[in-house]
């Protein structure tokens, strides 16, 4: 589904990933963890289009490469943010829609829908993580937690092969993490939901609950793949993240 193979990056000077490498099957749930600055968000980044990288390929379902050192094209970014969304730390809802219009704007915009047909969509993703009653609210009238589970619909709503979650709880309080969290736990935990799920998290209880396969990043590089099991093991490499 998705494949990174050596992957470089640099921001200045500074070498954030180091030939990061990492693959992540269909329907798979993996989660990235490491120490602060390791290379996590940017990694997601570059995966969906929005860093450019500098050396190294990812691979994205069967016929799109973006390649290290080469600007995709428009044509290949449309396609890759048709078949993988990502849920970001800050939300990043458009402040002047509503929850409803922010969800069938993807549908609408991307991928040519007609207004009614996304707005019905949204309706059902919106009941899905427990907002149905709130579709007429926009952002500001939201709480925390309330718009990242929007921002999870907004994901959902082009029915991706994948989804990247940034620190989806970073920004939020205890009780409003746990609303999130257990949206995707029900989404990991759905045998119809065949989209794979790439979570970067510091959340290391949630992570063991929910992921199939564990990424440990340090340094910009990939020190350990393996199943959740093993790598949250007594003295196993999540322990002894540096």
């Amino acid at each position: 589904m998705i494949t990174v193979t050596n992957v470089v990056k640099y921001h200045g000077p500074a070498r954030v990933l180091d030939g990061a490498s990492l693959a992540i099957r269909k329907g798979e749930v993996a989660a990235i963890v490491g120490p602060s600055g390791s290379g996590k968000s940017t990694l997601l980044r570059c995966i969906n289009g929005l860093e450019e990288f500098q050396e190294g390929t990812i691979d994205v379902g069967d016929s799109l490469t973006l390649a290290g050192g080469q600007a995709a094209p428009k044509a290949a970014l449309l396609q890759l943010r048709r078949s993988v969304g990502m849920v970001f730390q800050s939300f990043n809802l458009f402040p002047h829609m509503t929850a409803l219009e922010n969800v069938a704007a993807g549908p609408v915009h991307a991928l040519g829908k007609p207004r009614k047909e996304a707005e019905a969509t949204a309706k059902k993703l919106l009941d899905r993580v427990g907002l149905g009653a709130r579709a007429d609210a926009k952002p500001a009238q939201l709480s925390g937690g309330q718009q990242q589970r929007v921002a999870i619909a907004r994901a959902l709503a082009v029915n991706p092969a994948a989804i990247l979650f940034d620190e989806p709880t970073s920004a939020l309080d205890p009780k409003m993490a746990a609303e999130v969290m257990k949206v995707i736990d029900d989404l990991a935990g759905d045998e119809q939901f065949q989209a794979a799920m790439v979570i970067v998290s510091h959340d290391l209880p949630a992570v063991k609950r929910i992921a199939d396969t564990v990424h440990v990043l340090n340094a910009g590089r990939v020190a350990y793949t393996g199943p959740a099991a093993e790598a949250f093991a007594p003295g196993g490499p999540v322990e002894n993240m540096e």
